[in-house]
């Protein structure tokens, strides 16, 4: 009975934290709003107040909100210059995952990705840009876990989440989407081969590419 409580408590604390997350990265809780404990309650069913504010300690953890003494929590969000220096750090990762990928995939790991790749041409050609966008996410997820880096997966997959959250509308992206399966096609390659340095510059230019696609090319960003 005890295991049964702690389960659904783990449970709620993780349902809470969803959802709020997933309000703010979408913007229905707006960057400076104060988030109310007992209406935050009652839009989940009536929730109690311990795994809310479990879920509102995770968020102040993650810099998406701020909770201020003798005032409650506040929504902090991302700024535009947050988001653009997500990019940048995204593609100082995502190279380095690149290159362990080289040295560490295995056969079967490299047949997911061809199956990935092949799926996103053939959704780019039937001009199906949400499904195309999943292969394109599920592509790096792969090459993320072919890094065999725990740690690193897990940066690079959140930081994926984030940015996406941010791009601009599905419609100015249509025009773009040859050009980013021809990206791919050129990762895949040279994963193929093995050639880690041809990649890892594919993959800094995708990124860049990404970051001007989404409307961030024109912040001022840092080289790390």
């Amino acid at each position: 009975m005890k295991e049964m409580e702690s389960q659904t408590k783990t449970s709620l604390k993780l349902q809470a934290y969803q959802y709020l997350k997933t309000k703010i990265l979408n913007c229905e809780y707006r960057p400076n709003e104060f988030l109310n404990e007992q209406k935050l309650c009652a839009e989940m069913g009536n929730i109690s107040r311990t795994p809310m504010r479990d879920a509102l300690g995770r968020l102040e953890q993650e810099g998406l909100i701020e909770m201020i003494p003798n005032r409650g929590a506040f929504v902090t969000g991302f700024g535009d210059q947050d988001v653009a220096d997500m990019y940048e750090m995204r593609k100082v990762y995502e190279v380095l995952a690149f290159e362990w990928a080289v040295e560490r995939i295995t056969p079967e790991e490299l047949e997911e990705i061809k199956n990935a790749y092949e799926l996103m041409e053939f959704y780019t050609h039937k001009k199906e840009y949400e499904k195309t966008s999943e292969q394109n996410t599920h592509f790096h997820e792969l090459i993320y876990k072919a890094s065999h880096n725990r740690l690193l997966t897990q940066i690079l997959t959140s930081y994926q989440y984030y940015t996406k959250q941010f791009k601009v509308g599905s419609e100015a992206n249509y025009d773009h989407m040859d050009d980013l399966l021809e990206e791919h096609y050129e990762i895949l390659q040279s994963l193929e081969t093995k050639d880690a340095k041809r990649g890892m510059a594919v993959i800094k230019k995708h990124l860049e590419g990404s970051k001007e696609r989404a409307g961030y090319g024109g912040f001022k960003s840092y080289e790390v």
